[in-house]
């Protein structure tokens, strides 16, 4: 399946720059973005809305990853060396695409929200930055697989939440 904005041409600034506009519009007090190369390549976004502080850590592709830096002709020939120019190009071309990707998720956050579809805490809670500054995921996921093994049997696919559960009786 082809990647959201493979192709697309707009500067990693620029989506930086709607990410920005888009937070402010939906009523962010504060916002912040930045970046590492050490230990890996990430950048995050940072903003906060009605005393709540969210962040968005963006994993960036490795400027020196094999698919940049090699190419090969077709299937069963050896990889070769790309030019340095053109394996810049494939790595940005990659950074482009991940800031669309990422821009594409906050908006559709935002607005659901802003649908009524879901509340802001329940679309952004993994994202939701905890005393300990970590994210709400960064504390649960790690334990999540082994709560699930322990939890015993999943109730049915289509049953009730537990908030409707006994509703009407």
């Amino acid at each position: 399946m082809a990647k959201f904005a493979e192709n697309t041409d707009v500067p990693v600034e620029r989506s930086q720059a709607e990410i920005q506009r888009t937070i402010q519009r939906y009523g962010a007090s504060s916002y912040m973005s930045g970046f590492q190369q050490i230990p890996k390549p990430m950048a995050l976004v940072m903003f906060e809305v009605n005393g709540k502080r969210i962040r968005f850590n963006l994993p960036l592709p490795d400027p020196a990853a094999h698919e940049y830096a090699s190419k090969r002709v077709n299937q069963n020939s050896p990889w070769t060396p790309r030019p340095a120019n053109e394996a810049a190009e494939r790595w940005e071309q990659a950074c482009r695409q991940r800031w669309r990707a990422l821009l594409l998720l906050i908006k559709a956050k935002l607005e659901a929200v802003e649908a009524r579809i879901t509340t802001f805490e329940e679309e952004m809670l993994s994202h939701i930055v905890m005393p300990d500054g970590r994210t709400v995921a960064e504390s649960i996921v790690p334990g999540l697989q082994a709560a699930l093994e322990a939890g015993g049997k999943m109730p049915p696919l289509l049953c009730a939440s537990p908030q409707t559960r006994g509703a009407g009786k």
